[in-house]
């Protein structure tokens, strides 16, 4: 399932270690919120240090405009490390030049060095062969455990394999090994939920799932492009448009596979104080707009879920930011925690509703990565995983 090969196949003793993490994380106030990301990646951390090298980290940080920022500055990141590993943590104000060689030739074994935001450089996301030389003569060895972003050839995850010997790193294996079985070998009833916004986001994984699932629910936004397209007016609630031949495909393609909710929750506004009602799906009064699932809908979908093998699911089911409109994701949470099967939840939304639900200790795997996810879903191969060394 997963042929590449990993830190465990690598003497790491006594070299330096450049590791591609995912430290995209939300910072307010020269303050990490949500550290979710950065604890994923503690493991191949740890596993490095304990084997004697010296760690060099990395990773963007926001979409900074053509060059350096303080406010997509990793320092916090790196100060926050620090506490996480309870440990000193340098830090180097540039991932390039002469302050990153400078800090990364005095490092010791055991030592640990956060490089500044690789996205200060234009150059990373055009996968610069120059930028991504500078970056492999910090070290001896490349190590990417950074998944959310494996689906980009950018200079720090795809272009440094050229110039390193490279290997995955414990999480980005574990995102592999889930994601892969749920595509090449599911255990069935395999059962995908899919919602968000847009259809046009997630076209190539409904089809390929179509293949593969036993049964597809779709929620959130997406749901509305679906009605639009069965014929439904659907008054103020949000829809695509230029995906409705594509919702119209994809109703016919998929048969009885592909379930779309019978009941939906209304706003009048969008807004958390919106008035609501619940109806069936029909034509939707004026001045109203669909927000969530309604609780026919609910006990349908969680009923699919019971009696699933695998489950993966990325995308809410409606607004869960607003209360009013929150039950539907918050119950098929629910729902995938208290199934016995597989689970795999991805995606930044769906994440957060599980964690905000209390119920992320009962998913079998959370993913880090919402887009390369979606894309492993789609069966398409990953630049960041297909550069390292194979078994």
């Amino acid at each position: 399932m997963f042929n590449k090969k990993t830190v465990e196949d690598i003497d790491v003793k006594g070299k330096k270690v450049l590791v591609r993490v995912d430290f995209n994380v939300p910072i307010k106030e020269g303050v990490v919120g949500d550290d979710t990301r950065m604890r994923a990646a503690l493991p191949t951390i740890h596993y490095l240090l304990d084997h004697g090298a010296a760690v060099i980290l990395f990773s963007h940080l926001g979409r900074p405009k053509g060059g350096p920022d303080p406010k997509f500055s990793m320092k916090p990141v790196a100060d926050h490390l620090a506490e996480l590993m309870g440990k000193g943590v340098a830090f180097a104000a540039d991932c390039v030049g002469p302050e990153a060689e400078r800090a990364a030739s005095a490092m010791k074994p055991g030592e640990v060095l956060v490089l500044e935001n690789t996205r200060f450089h234009p150059e990373e996301e055009k996968n610069d062969p120059a930028l991504a030389k500078q970056m492999a003569s910090l070290a001896d060895v490349f190590v990417n455990d950074a998944f959310g972003s494996a689906h980009r050839a950018h200079a720090s995850t795809e272009g440094v394999t050229h110039y390193l010997p490279a290997v995955a790193g414990f999480l980005l294996e574990k995102e592999i090994k889930y994601l892969g079985q749920a595509i090449a070998d599911p255990k069935h009833p395999f059962v995908a939920i899919l919602g968000g916004a847009k259809i046009s986001d997630k076209i190539g994984v409904i089809k390929n799932l179509l293949t593969k699932a036993d049964s597809i629910l779709i929620g959130g936004g997406m749901a509305n492009t679906f009605f639009k397209a069965q014929g439904y007016p659907v008054a103020d609630s949000l829809v695509e448009d230029d995906a409705l031949v594509t919702a119209q495909d994809l109703l016919k393609e998929g048969g009885q596979k592909l379930r779309l909710p019978v009941d939906v929750v209304l706003g009048d506004r969008f807004d958390a104080d919106a008035a609501t009602k619940v109806m069936s799906v029909g034509p939707i009064p004026a001045g109203w707009r669909i927000l969530d699932i309604g609780p026919e809908t609910i006990k349908s979908y969680s009923k699919v879920v019971e009696g699933a093998g695998m489950v993966v699911w990325n995308g809410p089911m409606g607004v869960f930011e607003f209360p009013h409109f929150a039950k539907g994701t918050f119950e098929i949470a629910r729902a995938v925690a208290a199934s016995k099967a597989i689970s795999i939840v991805g995606g930044g939304d769906s994440v957060a509703a599980v964690q905000q639900s209390g119920l992320a200790d009962k998913i079998t795997h959370i993913s880090t990565g919402g887009g390369a996810s979606l894309e492993m879903l789609e069966g398409l191969e990953l630049p960041g995983v297909a550069s390292l060394l194979d078994q």
